[in-house]
């Protein structure tokens, strides 16, 4: 083994490999019957567990190794600069609300809401055109998945 085997790049290792076992632990619960092609509602969280475990798991071993990720080569980017906590307290604070108003206003306004205000939060420079981005996002996904899919998501006030 290279170097000190505790590192940043092991932290994110075991985070991709715990991220993949609550996947898979938490797909056990879903009992719904199969569709017609024989996939049901099971297969693909359980594919993106699975899928997850495993990189986790080859990455704590490149980890330990001594292997590390490639420094920021782009040309835009500052890899020294210090991290940017307002933005990532922003989007947080965006998500929790999304979180919270999603079951009273529904999925479709929600998401509506929750794309304008990341837009904002990024940077976006037409509000107005944010906004009916925003609302074409989320009644779109809304449609999606509740008419295209059959995902039961949440209507709110505004029920399609």
């Amino acid at each position: 083994m290279n170097g000190r085997w505790w590192r940043p790049e092991l932290i994110l290792a075991l985070a991709v490999l715990l991220l993949g076992v609550f996947v898979v632990v938490g797909t056990l619960d879903v009992s719904t019957a199969a569709s017609t092609l024989g996939l049901g509602p099971r297969f693909f969280p359980m594919l993106v567990g699975g899928a997850m475990i495993l990189i986790g798991v080859f990455y704590i071993a490149d980890v330990l190794r001594g292997g590390t990720g490639d420094p920021e080569e782009s040309e835009d980017v500052d890899a020294d600069a210090p991290a940017d906590w307002r933005s990532v307290l922003l989007m947080s604070g965006i998500f929790l609300a999304f979180v919270a108003i999603v079951q009273p206003l529904g999925w479709p306004l929600a998401a509506s809401l929750l794309f304008t205000a990341l837009a904002i939060a990024l940077g976006a420079e037409h509000r107005v055109r944010a906004a009916i981005l925003g609302l074409v996002i989320g009644f779109g996904t809304y449609l999606l998945f509740v008419k295209g899919l059959g995902v039961t998501l949440p209507g709110g006030v505004t029920p399609l």
